[in-house]
């Protein structure tokens, strides 16, 4: 499937910003089942200052806020080919080693609810990756799925607690509770098309484990499937913190205002 994406991200200052740097992880991962045809990037009220590739295989773009910017603006846009591997990556590579996936993080750390919902899991017959598609689902039956109710910071404790959440959330709760049963987990940042819209309000997330024999398997909680064609995989990491679009600093801006703006759509390759 080949897969066209237009990604805006406009921050409005409420002051001139003095100095402001953006760390970007927008750019699609070459990796199994998916081959990146042409990506670009375009910044106004911004300048790229360095590119390179983290711990886990991310590309990474530094830009500088220009002094005395009031807006900037991020485009992202190109074109993406993917295939159904059924959610499997394959095996591990980067600098992490594997063990690393299984150290829980502020944002994956189990308390007392999250106890629950692992021993049940524990609790279950079958192989790992039944548990973990069981798991999966039992993160979605006890955490609705309901928009604007959390924040960047919310834990997976506590949207357990709650019982409402976003993909962000879900992707939290499986990492954690993955990683108590004894199963390297990872947070995947990237889009998604939608099968009845093209426009689209912000990026999806979901989770990888690694299982013995087959390596990295993908799993959606929020949508109860394993990623296929329809998915492209932007950044990989721990949490939300390793892997997010946009992180950064700004003096002298006051309050910000952040919009989003992202179609995913399909193209139709001419044979």
């Amino acid at each position: 499937m080949r897969l066209s994406i237009r990604h805006t991200t406009r921050y409005e200052f409420a002051r001139p910003v003095a100095h402001g740097l953006q760390r970007l992880r927008l750019t699609p991962k070459e990796t199994q089942g998916q081959k990146i045809l042409d990506w670009t990037m375009e910044y106004s009220g911004a300048r790229e200052e360095l590119c390179y590739e983290d711990q886990h295989v991310n590309t990474v773009v530094l830009v500088s806020v220009e002094e005395g910017a009031s807006e900037v603006m991020v485009t992202c846009h190109g074109k993406v080919d993917t295939e159904d591997q059924a959610g499997v990556i394959g095996w591990h590579s980067g600098s992490l080693p594997l063990w690393s996936f299984l150290s829980q993080t502020e944002r994956s750390r189990p308390g007392a609810k999250m106890n629950v919902l692992i021993a049940d899991v524990r609790a279950q017959d079958g192989d790992p990756i039944e548990r973990l598609h069981s798991l999966s689902a039992m993160i979605r039956d006890r955490v609705e799925y309901r928009a604007h109710t959390t924040s960047v910071n919310t834990t997976a404790e506590e949207a357990v607690r709650d019982g409402r959440g976003v993909c962000q959330d879900h992707t939290h709760i499986f990492c954690g509770a993955a990683r108590a049963l004894g199963i390297p987990a990872r947070y995947v940042s990237g889009y998604m098309m939608m099968d009845d819209r093209i426009e689209q309000e912000a990026t999806h997330a979901w989770a990888e484990a690694h299982v013995d024999g087959i390596g990295w398997v993908g799993f959606d909680i929020s949508n109860g499937i394993s990623p296929d064609a329809r998915y492209v995989r932007v950044a990989t990491g721990r949490d939300y913190s390793e892997a997010a679009p946009v992180t950064g600093m700004s003096y002298g801006a006051g309050e910000q205002a952040l919009y989003v703006d992202l179609a995913v759509e399909q193209q139709i390759v001419e044979q």
